[in-house]
């Protein structure tokens, strides 16, 4: 099954790179709209599937390549998501 380990340039582990410059601040606005990111339905049908077949052991290299993307993808929400809810955390800056 998966590794869970991106390669440094596919996709998802490109905006992770993006997400993780320390250039700019995450604002209260883009935090709550990461928080609320989810799946659509179908995808979340499709990860289920795609994810019996891989327990039953019958995932074909094309849909097993598949799984990881939503895999790495799901990482990658996660990990934007615990960001964003550090930021929501912290007491707003007063400006004077």
């Amino acid at each position: 099954m998966s590794s869970q380990v991106l390669t440094p340039n596919t996709e998802s582990a490109i905006l992770a790179r993006i997400l993780e410059s320390e250039e700019r601040d995450l604002t209260p606005e883009a935090a709550r709209y990461l928080l609320s990111m989810k799946l659509p339905p179908a995808d979340e049908d499709r990860v289920d599937e795609l994810s019996a077949k891989a327990r039953a052991g019958s995932l074909t290299e094309a849909e097993s390549q598949e799984l990881d993307g939503y895999l790495h993808v799901g990482s990658l929400v996660a990990v934007w998501q615990s960001k964003a809810r550090r930021v929501l955390k912290q007491p707003p800056v007063s400006q004077q």
